[in-house]
């Protein structure tokens, strides 16, 4: 008998063996690299490879006291510390703020040097660079990821990946704690605009732009000008329960996988060398201890040899928060076993010293040390970071220059979003005279929000200030004695990120009564992470009251809405002409406002999320049939009507697209199939515009309740007045199929309708499909 069982223990062996060996690598193998990556672990200590496991903060590095001050200093004892006798292989951060490149070469100098004499091994210094050169002072600082979203044009996302990457090596740092892709599915959570907004194929298309603009397309061979990726937050952060950062989120297994899982896994098939945990907990599971997503999902049913990193101090909060280990031994142990390879401490080297214990107790296996240290060496290699640790500044003569800053600005401007323009307001015929009021109109801090020189974004009003400001730009477009400025409202900078002072509604109002149009810019001061936690949606009641006396004058009013994520604004949107969202545009927003607003400029921008109407009418565009049923008669009359203030995809221009001739090349297919569909778009106006072409497709009838429609597919073209264009899109039929109630992918037999503007064209699935493997 167990001769028996042992037989069927190595056939079952086998079988898993070479079920994985028959998944392509997500990245292909460099043998060259794997033969380097052996060759340096065969001679390594156990503290050595704990060591490039463990990663801190640059503060620990610090001279005392110097974080606060302007002039950082490493200090030797410190540095001595850390790298002689802990061995510690990566650093992170920016010590308070931003610094300048010829810093960062002086600070990563220091580090490489001490590392490469003490233990032979570069060390990896990462950075947020979340939207531009967040962290090096001068650089170019795109609009934020949500405005990289509305503009729905990969190629810009793209080219943001390369400068970015660019800028990030002119100061010696290899590696970004970017893109995010987390879906950013509840308008309440303070990091959707960190995201690419609610929709998984968004998300997936342009974290797979991101993941080649920063990296290449040569995984194994990031060049001069590349960096490495690390994709976040692994995965359903951006569905907490509660809408505040950090906490639980319940998400079926079915929604994991079809909608939160899909952009990482189209990034990692890009080639994305590092992910990061999510740091909270999905269905009372903390990310950071699950071996079923982070190893299975993610390693072996990927075959990725990436690396995971946790996100800050969350194997600490194993046990601080979560509660699912007694203490900080039993956390890294649940952490390091179920997938965890670098831990973000930050702070402290214990990590080093307990997991030691762990190892020398069998508690961990050397077996998941020696394959956490390969993943991280070999992200070292990909990186050539043992041939150049450390890139000279004037090797990078574009750094801040105006080709970048000329690939912002039209970023930005092709993100802004036109909401609503009554009796054609806008464009802005010259000669009118307005007043810019609110407490985002003369404010950098606001247009470029969290993550720009400093986490909470204190401190742009001073590092940007070479930049214009809206009510700088649009006097600069429109001309000084045409623009009045009184902002009636504005923020306490040195508070919370939601304190106001006290207001001057009265001085606004009367500013305008010797003006012809008022701009309101409104919405939210900056904030990052757990900071940025709210209890009410709906916009601060200062800056409801400044718009509801503005109106009072009869004068019009355009609304500029300029915030992370979508305030409540149903009150005051009657009492607006016009309404713009301009989101968080970054350094350039102000010019770019101003460019479109004149009319220099079309809007082209679409909202990548569905704009709430009420605090407790949250959802997103791929809702449920049932959710947009009208009222039931009989004895349960209810309405379950879903609303938004604007919808998902939602953006005007000054010129008109009708959209025409719908075809596809195939109306029946099976899950082999690619379709290709065509659909005729005329600019029937007097100005050249970009139009976003969405596709959307609508399952008919299925197993499981369908979703009344999700995006397929979007093209961004340009097309001029009395034009027609014939814009091509193709899917997979695979493309169609969703995960089953048995957690299996399946396309069933049955008819879709596909939508591109109000063009609709039915399609039939001839067979059914179900698939055996995790993804397809």
């Amino acid at each position: 008998m167990k001769q028996i069982f042992i037989f069927l223990l190595a056939i079952a062996t086998l079988f898993s063996c070479t079920n994985k060996e028959t998944t392509k690598p997500a990245i292909p193998k460099d043998e060259e690299i794997e033969q380097k990556v052996e060759a340096h672990l065969q001679k390594m200590t156990l503290e050595e490879k704990i060591g490039q496991m463990t990663q801190l903060t640059i503060n620990v590095l610090g001279e005392p006291g110097s974080a606060l001050r302007d002039d950082f200093q490493v200090s030797e004892a410190m540095l001595d510390t850390v790298i002689r006798i802990y061995k510690v292989g990566s650093i992170l951060n920016t010590p308070g703020v931003a610094q300048t490149r010829e810093k960062w070469h002086e600070i990563i100098s220091k580090i490489q040097e001490k590392s490469m004499e003490e233990i032979g091994i570069p060390c990896i210094y990462g950075l947020d660079q979340i939207h531009g050169s967040t962290y090096i002072l001068d650089g170019t600082m795109f609009p934020q990821t949500l405005n990289m979203g509305a503009t729905f044009n990969r190629s810009l996302v793209r080219r943001g990946g390369e400068i970015t990457a660019y800028e990030t090596k002119a100061g010696s740092v290899p590696w970004t704690f970017a893109p995010t892709v987390d879906l950013g599915r509840d308008a309440r959570w303070p990091r959707m605009w960190e995201n690419f907004g609610e929709d998984a194929y968004v998300n997936a298309q342009m974290g797979r732009e991101a993941v080649i603009g920063h990296q290449g397309e040569s995984p194994n061979e990031i060049g001069k000008e590349q960096i490495a990726v690390c994709m976040k937050h692994y995965m359903g952060y951006g569905t907490p329960f509660s809408g505040k950062d950090r906490t639980p989120a319940i998400i079926s297994e079915r929604q994991l996988r079809e909608k939160h899982f899909a952009p990482y896994l189209e990034a990692i098939k890009a080639g994305a060398l590092s992910v990061m945990g999510n740091s909270a907990s999905i269905n009372g599971m903390p990310v950071h201890a699950s071996y079923e997503l982070l190893t299975e999902w993610l390693k072996e049913d990927l075959n990725w040899d990436g690396m995971i990193v946790t996100d800050w101090a969350d194997i600490n909060n194993l046990y601080t928060r979560e509660k699912v280990a007694k203490d900080k031994k039993e956390a890294i142990k649940m952490a390091i076993n179920a997938g965890i390879d670098m831990a973000m401490e930050p702070y402290s080297w214990d990590f080093c010293v307990l997991l030691k214990e762990l190892v020398e107790e069998d508690e961990v296996k050397m077996s998941r040390i020696d394959d956490a240290v390969r993943r991280v060496l070999r992200m070292k290699y990909r990186l050539g970071l043992f041939e150049t640790p450390v890139y000279e500044v004037e090797d990078f003569p574009l750094f801040g220059g105006e080709k970048f800053g000329k690939a912002a600005l039209q970023a930005a401007e092709e993100s802004i979003v036109l909401l609503k323009n009554e009796d054609d307001i806008l464009p802005l015929t010259d000669g009118k005279k307005i007043l810019v009021t609110g407490p985002n109109a003369n404010s950098m801090r606001t247009l470029n929000g969290g993550w720009s020189y400093t986490w909470q974004g204190k401190g742009a009003d001073m590092f940007a200030a070479k930049h214009n400001t809206i009510q700088e730009a649009l006097t600069s477009k429109f001309g000084s004695k045409n623009v009045v400025y009184e902002p009636g409202v504005t923020y306490n900078n040195d508070g919370e990120y939601w304190e106001e002072n006290d207001p001057e509604i009265t001085k606004a109002v009367a500013a305008a009564l010797g003006v012809d149009v008022i701009f309101a810019c409104i919405g939210e001061n900056s904030y990052c992470e757990t900071p940025g936690n709210l209890t009410d949606l709906t916009l601060s009641e200062n800056q409801l009251n400044l718009v509801k006396a503005l109106s009072k004058t009869g004068k019009p009013i355009v609304l500029v809405i300029n915030s992370g994520r979508p305030r409540v604004i149903s009150k005051i949107e009657p009492l607006a002409n016009a309404v713009v969202n301009v989101m968080l545009p970054g350094n350039f927003g102000g010019d770019a406002l101003a460019n479109l607003l004149s009319g220099d400029v079309n809007f082209s921008g679409k909202l990548p999320f569905s704009y709430p109407k009420a605090v407790n009418s949250l959802g997103s565009y791929d809702y449920k049939p049932s959710e947009q049923t009208g009222t039931m008669e009989g004895a349960y009359n209810y309405n379950s009507q879903i609303s938004f203030q604007w919808a998902f995809g939602y953006g005007l221009s000054y010129t008109d697209f009708e959209y025409s001739n719908i075809s596809v090349d195939k109306a029946s297919f099976t899950a082999n199939d690619e379709l290709t569909f065509s659909v005729d778009v005329t600019n029937t106006g007097d100005v050249a515009g970009k139009e976003s072409v969405l596709l959307f497709s609508s399952d008919m009838v299925a197993s499981l309740t369908p979703d009344v429609r999700r995006l397929r597919n979007f093209e961004k073209v340009e097309i001029q007045a009395g034009e027609t264009q014939t814009v091509s899109m193709t899917i997979k039929g695979s493309d169609l199929a969703f995960v089953g109630s048995d957690g299996k992918w399946i396309l069933e037999e049955g008819d879709f309708k596909m939508q591109a503007g109000d063009e609709v064209i039915d399609i039939v699935c001839s067979e059914t499909k179900k698939w055996e493997t995790p993804n397809i």
